[in-house]
Formats: structure tokens, C-alpha cells, sequence
């Protein structure tokens, strides 16, 4: 993550050591774990996207909250950048089905997971930002 995040921000002086990077999409952007609750597992921390145009933002709670997100059929992408909350949920049943083994009492639509994320964690797009030179 260090190169990935010292490229992505200008800044040499970064380690990365506050993220996890699990996913990449087709646009260069990444999902990760954003490391801001101590004595919490990694699982239990915040979903953000790290896009690869400057796009940032926190899209779910925790990684229950994000396999629900992924369920209704929105990716990080789009709910860091371009979701509606008035759209039609397209749920994926593959998706759904791993959402129901791994979050089974955590059932909710994309709209519920990516406003309390946001609510949660205003200021990260400024602490993102912070980092770039």
C-alpha cells in the first residue's frame, strides 16, 4: 500500500499503515479497510474507496455493512461518487447469498449502509486530502 498511496498522493513520506487495500476496480480505484478504530479487528473497520482519479469517500461502516452494500447491487465506486439514493436496489444473488452466510443479521439496502458511513466519518475526503502534496 505504501508505493500505492505515496503515487496516488505525491506525497513520499507516507507508509500506508492506515489502510488495508482489498479490492481494485476496473478504473484503477481501491477498496480498503480505513484503520481508525483501535481495538477493533479489521473487519470492524470502516470500507472506503480510494479512486483512481482523487474520488475518496467512506461507503460502508464495517465489512458486514459493505457484503450488504455489494448485495443490492452498488460497488464502492458508485457509492463513494455517483449513488442515488431514490435508484432501484439490483440485488446480485451471488452476492446475496455470500451476505447471508457472513452478515446474515445485518440485512439492509445500499441507501442504509452508505449514509450512516458518511455520517459516521464526515471529515475523510479532507483527510485524504491532507496527505496529497
Amino acid at each position: 500500500m505504501t508505493d500505492r498511496l505515496q503515487a496516488w498522493t505525491g506525497n513520499t513520506e507516507l507508509t500506508g499503515e492506515e489502510f488495508r487495500v482489498f479490492g481494485q476496480d476496473g478504473t484503477g480505484g481501491y477498496a480498503a479497510f480505513w484503520l481508525v478504530r483501535p481495538q477493533r479487528p479489521l473487519s470492524g473497520q470502516p470500507v472506503v474507496f480510494l479512486g483512481s482519479e482523487g474520488e475518496t469517500g467512506v461507503v460502508a461502516r464495517d465489512l458486514d455493512d459493505f457484503l450488504w452494500l455489494l448485495a443490492d447491487g452498488v460497488g464502492p465506486s458508485e457509492a463513494a461518487t455517483s449513488y442515488v439514493p431514490e435508484r432501484l436496489p439490483h440485488p446480485d444473488a451471488e452476492r446475496v447469498a455470500v451476505a447471508e452466510r457472513y452478515a446474515p443479521d445485518r440485512r439492509k439496502p445500499a441507501k442504509a449502509v452508505i449514509e450512516p458511513a458518511g455520517r459516521e466519518f464526515p471529515g475523510f475526503d479532507g483527510t485524504v486530502m491532507a496527505f496529497c502534496r
